[in-house]
């Protein structure tokens, strides 16, 4: 067998493998791995002259297997392993160099199993002729001690109630049958023979009873089954009595379960009968709020009615309305960065005015509140056939081999410690619910119930169970609103096991992926091995569960579970722990009750892991402000128990976050952490559950508004790929292509390789075009392409990345992603994107109604005006569209970013040096402004615009005291990457943030007139991103212009670029490079 030869290391990672060669570091050093890209087949990796060469070797149709070696040589045929080992330690057998010194296997340190958890060990079933007879003299001893005590269990327990055949047979089995289980369990046989005897005796009635009534159940249950087709009889699935009584049972249940449930369906839906609850309404809402007006704090009350979709305004609570607006009337919801209580209404006036209100509520929490409110009426009255916007709960808890209690509502409320919603919110029922569990003692039915009911009793509403999916006592399960039920497809669940020797599953994962519309969701569970010194083993946990557990689209074979989906929620008992001695527990406790989260979580083992980029790479989590939630006295949340006693002495588990929530999305998505927090009333566990709120964009099964036969075909065009690869492989690479919005998976030939130190550089001259399905440009700003650069030796992943198709909106844009392959950094990919697609109307989504206001600039104190005076002087923006958070100075690795080109960038790769002039950060944390050209007549004015890319401050000289501007360059890592003939203008990144003195650079050509702005010493450029198209810029023909928030459509002649970077060219400029917004003929 393969496995016991030392030189077969079986399924791991083509990185281990070469790190163990390299450490060989003797030429003809060998070992043989599974192949990642062939099922069946292996990979033979030699080392030559510092460089691993990589051999494919495959099966054929008679299973013999053969070496993809150098061609001249003649193929050889090997029916195992060892012999075609032993063969090629002969020279000149196609190979760089014969086989000499095999590498041995890594011991692996197994996971010791938690005495608590698991089953009695087997007896072994080969024992050498000395140690068996003592070792039978034991089992017997064992056994007999065994039936003593059944039999004593016996006379203490009333009989009377069974027959006497019943007694006698029970009695009999512990006096003389338990022997013969016993005896055949040594022999290897674990079926306890003896057992499934009296089993069979005291069911004989049973037996027949099942089988005399299930051809009537099967009847009722296919009649109700809607989907079988008339006249076919009864399967008689559980019609054999041979099969064992418990298997029948259990068979039996299920379909009185599903006969229950698909009878119930239909009666209450012919009669209209909601499950007894009335229908889920979020009732009126007041808030109490202070408006400031010429100095003079008013106290004021805004009633938010979202059933009839109006927002009052009122002077007292009691009192009568002063006056109210219409969902469709309320424009925008400003949130202020700097008062984080304060929170700007715009609203549009009966005379089509724009006016600002502005508000301080009483806490961020109640202005949370607010926005979620008016967030839910917006999207209650929209008139979209589809969301475009959807909230999704995230629950995780181990419950400790114990139920639950009786209220379990604070969980899915989101209700206790840390990041939480207010009281206001909680009506407002979120569309998807993600459980979580971790050593669940309840049967999965059982705690099914458990969670619908408990929220049809917060919602009123009968939630539609997507999934479920259990390993021994890790389980998810995903529930999400009636609505929804047709929106989701394409649902898989499926399951890894990482406990001892990979093959118990008291430790592993479950996941469930499923589509909604046209945006991908996983969810991953986990349970990770627990101590606070097998950190390494919980890497390699993550590590195996990234590449074994099988969900999504099955046609992304060369990706892990981090690319297929749009977004991946990992949740789970990571079991991470706070690395501190044990001498410390007091003073880590002491510090918990003085909420020093900060100086425990720098010591987080999760987050020094995640900052070394050895686990959870390019995840975001969101901040932590709740105490550890584990390891507290069961029945109160006031003591931690951090001491447990063992056979082998006192073991400490100190306080710690275990139970986590991270996620991981494509680039230029929106999803916004509205809540993250742990309960604090929960308290059967040892852990507490955490919860967490997560708002995310959707996209929608996209149906064109074009004419398929008239609109001009798209399509999407990528040049200038240079990858640095973190490899000693000796080998070719080429580039693959795939998306749902392709037609095919495309392919670039071999690329042209440069040895660097300890890697190399490959450089696909060539341009690719890709041809979208669809050619609307609105469908494919929602997608992605996956990159994967493969070697031509093994087709194996090289490194994995995505880029987003909406960076590229208005022109060609350059990128610069991480690659990544099993969880690891495998080097960098840059190049250009350029979209060629039609002009469209852009539709807001419901995420772009609430903002972020910077509030650098002194607000106006304009209260009125035409809807252009929405556009005050204002840097509005939202960054949770990029991930930003002004919370955290902390910079995120996304592993992606996108940099600025002006028009006239070329169509296509060209040789020559690289342009030296750098790229600037333009990432969610590095908010800049850039010049504008426009022509003197025009007069730019800033918008609320989409949150996407921010918004641009007007110059004005009263903004002199502003810091000035820097302007951070991306690394440069390919110094002789062919050239661009105009410098990049500002790139749009957030894996780096170097700090750098600015570099002037000019956007105008020579002989076109430069507006009079201030310069870049007097701070007179905004600290913020450039705003989207918008209706409300002025119009020189037209005084007053239609608002962009209700037509979405804007002036061809008068819009304004909204890309960063994106400037108003002359009309005669480069006329050889046409708008990217337009067919390019």
């Amino acid at each position: 067998m393969p496995s016991q030869q030392p030189w077969y290391h079986d399924n791991i990672t083509r990185s281990k493998a070469e790190d163990l060669l390299s450490k060989a570091a003797r030429d003809g050093s060998f070992l043989i791995r599974d192949s990642e890209s062939v099922q069946g087949a292996y990979a033979l990796c030699v080392l030559y002259q510092n460089c691993v060469y990589t051999y494919r070797i495959l099966p054929n149709e008679d299973k013999k297997l053969s070496v993809q070696a150098s061609e001249g040589v003649p193929i050889r045929f090997f029916a195992m392993l060892p012999e075609l080992v032993e063969a090629y330690y002969s020279p000149n057998m196609g190979l760089v160099t014969h086989l000499q010194y095999p590498v041995q296997r890594e011991e692996e340190v197994e996971e010791e199993q938690e005495s608590n958890n698991h089953p009695p060990r087997l007896p072994p079933r080969n024992f050498t002729a000395d140690a068996k007879d003592c070792e039978s003299k034991t089992s017997e001893q064992a056994t007999k001690s065994l039936s003593d005590m059944y039999l004593m269990r016996l006379q203490h327990i009333d009989l009377s109630m069974l027959s006497d055949e019943h007694q006698m047979a029970v009695q009999e089995y512990f006096r003389t049958s338990i022997f013969l289980d016993a005896e055949q369990v040594q022999n290897g046989n674990p079926n306890l023979p003896g057992l499934k005897k009296l089993i069979t005796a005291v069911c004989k009635n049973l037996n027949s009873e099942i089988s005399r009534i299930l051809p009537a159940l099967e009847i009722f249950h296919r009649a109700l089954d809607q989907q079988l087709s008339p006249g076919i009889g009864p399967k008689q699935i559980l019609a054999d009595s041979g099969q064992s009584v418990s298997y029948r049972l259990e068979q039996l249940t299920k379909l009185l379960y599903s006969i229950e449930d698909k009878a119930k369906s239909s009666v209450f839906e012919a009669v209209g009968y909601d499950g007894g609850h009335r229908k889920s309404l979020i009732p009126i809402v007041s808030f109490e709020v202070k408006q400031e007006s010429l100095g003079i704090s008013t106290k004021m009350v805004l009633k938010v009615d979202v059933e009839s979709g109006k927002l009052y305004f009122k002077k007292s609570k009691d009192g009568p309305e002063d006056k109210y607006f219409v969902h469709n009337k309320i424009l925008q919801l400003v949130k202020s960065q700097k008062m984080h209580a304060k929170l700007v209404i715009v609203v549009e006036t009966e005379k089509e005015k724009i006016l600002r209100k502005e508000f301080v509520f009483d806490d961020t929490k109640k202005r949370e509140g607010f926005c979620q409110l008016l967030q839910q009426m917006k999207n209650k009255h929209s008139e979209k056939p589809e969301p475009d916007m959807i909230t999704v709960f995230v629950g995780t808890w181990n419950m400790g081999n114990a139920g639950p209690p009786p209220n379990i509502d604070s969980w899915f409320h989101c209700k206790g410690l840390g990041k939480t919603r207010d009281d206001t919110a909680d009506h407002i029922p979120h569309d998807v619910y993600v459980i979580g569990t971790q050593e669940d003692p309840l049967g999965e039915r059982e705690w099914s119930d458990t969670v619908k009911n408990a929220l049809r009793k917060i919602t009123n509403i009968s939630f539609k169970q997507v999934a479920t999916h259990t390993l021994w006592n890790i389980r998810i399960i995903v529930l999400a609103k009636p609505e929804h039920e047709n929106r989701i497809s394409h649902v898989f669940s499926d399951s890894v096991k990482t406990g001892i020797a990979n093959t118990l599953g008291n430790k592993g994962a479950v996941g469930v992926s499923f589509m909604f519309n046209g945006t991908s969701f996983g969810f991953v569970n986990s349970h990770l091995t627990s101590g606070s010194e097998k950190k390494l083993r919980r890497n390699q946990n993550y590590i195996n569960i990234l590449r074994f557990l099988n969900l999504g689209d099955k046609k992304l074979n060369p990706f892990d579970i981090t690319h297929r989906f749009t977004h991946l929620v990992w949740l789970g008992d990571l079991n991470y722990r706070v690395e501190l001695p044990s001498s410390d527990a007091e003073d880590i406790v002491a510090k918990i009750k003085q909420q020093q989260y900060q100086y425990l979580l720098g010591r987080d083992q999760l987050n020094k892991e995640r900052n070394d980029g050895k686990v959870f790479l390019h995840f975001e989590e969101e901040e932590i402000t709740f105490p550890p939630t584990y390891r507290f006295e069961r029945d109160t949340r006031e003591k931690y128990a951090y001491t447990k006693a063992k056979a082998t002495g006192t073991k400490y588990n100190l306080p710690s976050w275990c139970d986590r929530v991270l996620r991981k999305s494509y680039p230029l998505v929106h999803v916004v952490c509205q809540a993250y927090g742990c309960t604090n009333d929960i308290m059967t566990s040892d852990h507490s559950p955490v919860f967490a709120s997560f708002e995310v964009g959707v996209a929608s099964q996209f149906v064109s508004k074009q004419d398929p036969n008239s609109a001009p075909q798209g399509g999407i065009q990528i040049m200038n790929c240079v990858a640095i690869l973190l490899t000693k492989s000796k080998t070719r690479f080429f580039i693959e292509f795939h998306s749902s919005c392709l037609e095919k998976t495309v392919k670039t030939s071999e690329g042209d390789n440069t040895d660097t130190d300890g890697a190399i550089k490959v450089w696909f001259g060539n341009k690719v075009e890709l041809t979208p399905i669809i050619s609307d440009p609105e469908y494919l700003l929602d997608q992605h392409i996956l990159i994967c650069v493969k070697s031509t030796d093994s087709d194996e992943s090289y490194g994995e990345g995505c880029v987003a198709l909406r960076a590229a909106q208005f022109c060609y844009r350059e990128f610069q992603i991480t690659l990544t392959h099993h969880g690891e950094k495998t080097g960098t990919l840059t190049g250009g994107i350029q979209l060629r697609t039609s002009e469209f109307k852009p539709t807001e989504k419901l995420y772009d109604f609430i903002k972020i206001e910077r509030d650098d600039a002194a607000p106006s104190k304009s209260r009125g005006g035409d809807k252009s005076s929405v556009t005050q002087t204002h840097d509005i923006t939202n960054p949770n569209y990029m991930g930003f958070s002004f919370k955290s100075g902390n910079v995120t690795d996304k592993g992606w970013s996108y940099s600025m080109t002006p028009r006239n960038a070329p169509s296509g790769g060209q040789g020559g040096k690289e342009s030296k002039k750098p790229g600037y950060d333009m990432g969610p944390r590095n908010s800049t402004a850039i010049n504008y050209t426009a022509s003197e007549d025009e007069k730019l004015s800033e918008m609320l615009d989409n949150p996407l890319y921010g918004s641009m401050s007007k110059l004005h000289k009263d903004q002199a005291h502003l810091q000035p501007d820097f302007l951070t360059p991306t690394a440069d890592v390919e110094s002789d990457r062919p050239p661009l003939p105009m410098p990049r203008n500002r790139s749009f990144t957030s894996s780096e943030n170097r700090s750098q003195p600015p570099t002037p650079i000019s956007l105008h050509p020579p002989g076109h007139k430069k507006p009079v702005v201030p310069s870049r010493s007097e701070g007179g450029l905004g600290h913020n991103q450039p705003p989207l198209p918008s209706k409300s810029r002025p119009d020189p023909q037209n005084p007053k212009p239609r608002d962009y928030r209700e037509t979405s459509e804007f002036p061809s002649k008068q819009r304004i670029p909204s890309r960063p970077g994106s400037y108003l060219p002359n009309k005669d400029m480069h006329p050889e490079f046409p708008k990217t917004g337009r067919p390019i003929n």
